[in-house]
This record gives structure tokens, sequence and C-alpha cells, in this order.
């Protein structure tokens, strides 16, 4: 759909419609959007339009009414250079790593539930669980009872003999038997003399005590730790301390969390079970991996539409999966990250390079693999993706999900990213995802921006600028309205789209009119 270089966007504009279904909350006639199709698109003017709460669903972009609209529907960004992993993204990234590595599959696994998915409802399509984020603490280590704790009376005799109290039973205990049969031999608890009865020991300290002594030990070595880590701040290696102690080193690296580059690499060892490969592919017939694999790729478009969103074989067609248009020479437009198991496409995420960011499209995928949490994997993997991009292009610096809406917890999940902005539906400023959330509680539609006194800067000024494409000639609107002899039948929608676009957009893109 897009293109780099200097090439003009040329769109035609759609007032808003009477309303329609909303793919979130189900409700009839309630979700209003204004919408666009775009004959061709540059990145910089689509980036913009996103600075502004558009999105595009192939050729076709759309602004949700935010005041109207049932669902609201917050762009989101998310600081990829600042990215921190939660519990959950950790979770699924060590499924797949043991997956990978082992082959292996962890059972009663739940099969993530979808996004609903409309090309016309203005729905972002991005395929993650509701419940990604459920903090699960799978961190917890075992309990290992070391051959320390047992008690100092087991003893594995070969020739046990049977014990005279015990078969007589002293007078005043339980009877118990005290011995396990195993194949060598058996495990007999005798009281040694200074256990049990003899008066000449102390009496065997309680397990809840013993538990609340390695406690503590526990504490204080964690303590121990810290202490040398906030060390090793002040007494970095020099000349007169080139060595620094062991323990500080250790403390150091225990300190240091590991970053979603390492959890990535660590799975993709060369002797894993199972080899992954992510591969960028420009979408351009031009491009040879793009013409080889386009059938395989359309084909598990299809397998996941129809068993997901239970399309029909005829909505699944190739045109579909994604409208194939030139990549840009510099390197920016529209890819798709196709992730390859053993030799096989099961995922494909539809992305957007733009110059500052990179845009989740959407993404479809074997559904035989959901098991692996594809949705919150390939989310990870493109914000790693986007830091990788911003060594070689500095601009790049944002990972753009789409919609966030707070009133719906399966796609609410998306603030769990940190750290992450909501774009202010007014004034079009970024603000702090968790400035945001009281306002959000007490009421869907929200101005997010603080600042009582803060104005959209972008703001449409100047209708007679707005640019237009009219018999195959680039015009002012001023121009148009004069060629048209003064009919101005169309005036208001042209408002509507500058009001909606921008200023600099208006200016910059060419609105269609016959």
């Amino acid at each position: 759909m897009m293109a780099g270089g200097r090439v003009h966007s040329i769109l035609e504009y759609f007032t808003e419609d009477d309303g329609y279904k909303c793919g979130y909350c189900k409700g009839s006639s309630s979700s209003y959007s204004n919408g666009m199709w775009a004959h061709t698109m540059s990145v910089q003017d689509y980036e913009d339009l996103i600075d502004r709460g558009w999105r595009r669903s192939g050729m076709y972009v759309y602004k949700p009414t935010m005041n109207r609209t049932c669902c609201p529907q917050y762009t989101i960004r998310c600081h990829a250079l600042d990215f921190k992993l939660s519990k959950s993204s950790k979770k699924v990234l060590k499924k797949m790593a043991r997956f990978l590595s082992k082959g292996e599959v962890a059972k009663g696994t739940d099969v993530e539930p979808m996004d609903s998915h409309s090309e016309d409802a203005g729905i972002d399509h991005r395929a993650v669980p509701c419940n990604s984020e459920v903090n699960v603490d799978i961190e917890k280590p075992l309990k290992i009872v070391s051959l320390e704790e047992l008690p100092e009376s087991a003893e594995i005799q070969e020739n046990p003999q049977p014990d005279a109290a015990s078969e007589k039973g002293e007078p005043g205990q339980k009877h118990a038997s005290s011995e396990t049969n195993v194949s060598t031999g058996s495990l007999k608890c005798t009281p040694k003399p200074g256990r049990g009865a003899d008066p000449n020991k102390p009496p065997c300290r309680k397990a809840k005590v013993i538990r609340r002594e390695m406690k503590l030990t526990k504490l204080l070595q964690k303590q121990q730790q810290k202490e040398m880590a906030d060390i090793s701040q002040y007494q970095e290696p020099s000349s007169s301390n080139p060595h620094p102690h062991p323990l500080q080193h250790h403390a150091t690296q225990a300190n240091k969390p590991k970053s979603l580059e390492e959890f990535i690499s660590e799975s993709l060892t060369p002797d894993a079970a199972h080899k992954l490969e992510v591969k960028l592919v420009p979408v351009s017939f031009d491009d040879p991996d793009f013409i080889e694999s386009f059938n395989q790729s359309a084909a598990l478009y299809a397998k996941y539409q129809m068993a997901v969103h239970h399309d029909s074989s005829d909505e699944c067609n190739e045109s579909q999966a994604e409208n194939p248009t030139d990549g840009p020479p510099s390197g920016y437009g529209s890819f798709h990250q196709q992730y390859w198991l053993d030799g096989k496409i099961i995922a494909v995420g539809v992305i957007d390079i733009l110059p500052h960011c990179i845009s989740s499209v959407y993404l479809y995928y074997d559904p035989g693999y959901a098991f692996l949490s594809l949705g919150v994997y390939s989310a990870l993997r493109e914000i790693a993706f986007t830091t990788q991009l911003q060594k070689t292009a500095p601009n790049i610096r944002y990972y753009y999900m789409g919609f966030y809406i707070h009133s719906c917890p399966k796609m609410k999940y998306k603030g769990q990213y940190h750290p992450s902005d909501l774009l202010c539906p007014e004034t079009y400023a970024w603000v702090p995802i968790e400035k945001c959330w009281t306002k959000l509680d007490q009421s869907k539609y929200s101005r997010l921006n603080e600042d009582i006194n803060a104005e959209d800067e972008n703001s449409f000024r100047d209708l007679g600028r707005v640019l237009v494409l009219y018999k195959n000639a680039v015009m002012p609107y001023s121009i148009y309205q004069r060629r048209k002899k003064g009919r101005a039948d169309d005036e208001a929608a042209v408002r509507q789209y500058a009001s909606l676009v921008g200023q600099t957009c208006a200016e910059r893109m060419l609105l269609y009119r016959s």
C-alpha cells in the first residue's frame, strides 16, 4: 500500500457512516468511524496519520469517532528502547525456548482467544490472548529437601531386626509402623540415644522452626548480595582496584536482569530440537522471496481466518492476505515477518516500517501452534526488531501496537507493555498510560492531556490550502472551487477531512475529487 520517496498520497475520503456492529462489545450499529481509500500512500504521510489516531487495514485507512463509538480506541505506542519484560512475557519466551530446545509442549496449555476481525469495522488485528498478562508467578523455586534436613535417625539397614519396643508397644505411645519396604532393603527410623525419650539431649526442633531459620538465612544472603552490588557501583575496576572481589562481580551479574534479546538468542541454539527462523520479506511481487513464499503464506492466512474468525473460503482469497505493493528502496514500507519452523511457515506478522517507528498491522498463524502464544511472542520479536533497526536508523524508536481499548479486556492487555503512551484524542499529544487509567476508569472517552490550555498544534486552519486532485490536475481547494464555478456542495466533507488529517497532511496529500 505504501511507498517511499517523493510520492504523493492519493486518497478518497468517506464521511462518517450510520454506525455498524462493533467487533469488540458486539453492539449493533454502535461503532462509528471515518475512512479513506488509499490509492497510494507515502510512509511519512501514514506515520503522521497514525499520530492523529488513524490506522490502516489493507488499503483502507480509518479513524474511530472517539466521542461517539461504543468502544473508544486509543492509539498506543511502546518505547521499544526502554522496554521492560513482564513476568507473563518471560513465561511466553521460556515456553518457546523449551519447545525449540527440547521439543517440550506444556500440558494443559490454553488455546489463546483471538480478537474479532472485520476489515471494514476498523478493528485492530493483533491476535493476542486477553489473559496474556495474568501474573502467574512460575519462577518460585521448588522446595528441595537436602540430606542435612533428614532426621539423623534415618538409617538404611539391609537386614533390619524387629524393634522390641515397637512390637510390644510402650505405654503411652501410639503404635505405628516406621518401615518403608524397598527393593534393596528398608528405610527404618530408629531412635538414637538422646532422641525421643532420651532425657540427656534436647527435644527435636519443630519443622516450622527449621523453616524459619532457613528463610532468615536466605534473607541474610540476599541482603549481602545487595550490599555487594551497591558497593560495586562505587568501586569500578581501576588502577588501584583492577580486580574486583569475586563476590562483588557475582552480585553485579545476579542483579542484572536478562534482556529481551538474550531471551530470544538463548532459544535459537544450533543443537535445538526445532529450528525457528524469522525472515523479513518486502510485500512486493518484485521480490523473489515474497513470490516464492506467497502461496504458502496465503494458504496459512486462509487456514487462520477460517479456523479463528470463521470466514468462508471465498473471504480468504489471496488478495485479502495483504495487497502487495512495491517496497521502497530506502527500506521503509510494508513487510511480512515470516516465522519458519523446521522449514514451514507457521506465522506471518504484517508490519509497516516507518520513519520513526515499527507499526504492527496484523498477525495470522497456524492454529495448531496456538499453544506457543504466537501473538505475544511475535509482538516481543517485533519490539526486539525495532531496537535492532534503531542501531542503523536512529530515528526509529517506537513500536506501535494499534489500538488500546480500556473498556475491552481483550484489548486491555496492551497496557502491560511498559513503558507506553496513549494518544490524546483532542490535542494529539502523547500521555504516559499510567496517567490515563484513572480517567478511563471513570469514562470510556476522555481527554487524556492534563493541560487544560493545550490545543491541537496541527489543527486545520485554511480550507483553501487543502490539496485536491481534480481531472488529473493537482490544485489547492480554492482554485478547485473556482473551477467548479462557485459550487460548494462538498465543502462540508472537505472541511471535515482537513480537520481529521490535520493541516500538514491536508497540504501534502491529494484528496481525489470527481
